[in-house]
């Protein structure tokens, strides 16, 4: 079965060519909205994955215009606004020793580098600098900087981080 791996959502269309407007959430966009890469549109209402394949590709702003082989005027694309895209996760670039796709970090258990188990990292967020964990705990979330002072080892195999605490990371209850 294959494992899907979101990339985007088509927003809206652009002119009257077929072009769309999409928010992307990936990190290689030159390589995934390349001239003849196959993105997959998820129709939810068909419980399907399209193939289009790619044959332009502009950036404007915060936002990224496709247009797809075969689909060539507003009214072939249009009923596309709002549906998300896809890739198999198989087609995904291998990263280096030390990097993780986001899906591979949501989910695993945080410990510290004493042995207690805070909680499970829920999200990712990138504001700016370098990302930050968000782990859900039986209280409040906790937010943890993705930097080397503080995320010590990533064990995706045991799904499993282990993090030392610096003073001021999680709010004293007393």
């Amino acid at each position: 079965m294959t494992e899907w791996q979101y990339v985007g959502k088509i927003v809206n269309t652009r002119g009257i060519r077929g072009e769309v407007k999409v928010i992307s959430v990936t990190d290689f966009p030159e390589e995934r909205f390349a001239n003849g890469a196959v993105l997959y549109v998820h129709d939810e209402k068909a419980a399907s994955y399209l193939p289009f394949s790619v044959t332009g590709h502009s950036r404007h702003k915060q936002f990224d215009y496709l247009t797809f082989k075969d689909y060539r005027s507003i009214n072939d694309v249009e009923k596309y606004k709002g549906c998300s895209l896809f890739v198999p996760r198989e087609q995904l670039p291998l990263l280096k020793d030390g990097e993780f796709y986001y899906y591979q970090i949501i989910g695993l258990d945080v410990y510290t580098d004493t042995g207690e188990r805070l909680g499970a990292i829920k999200e990712i967020l990138s504001p700016g600098a370098n990302d930050v964990w968000v782990v859900q705990t039986n209280g409040k979330d906790i937010l943890i900087p993705y930097i080397k002072d503080v995320v010590r080892q990533i064990d995706v195999a045991n799904k499993r981080v282990t993090i030392h605490l610096i003073p001021g990371m999680i709010d004293d209850e007393g």
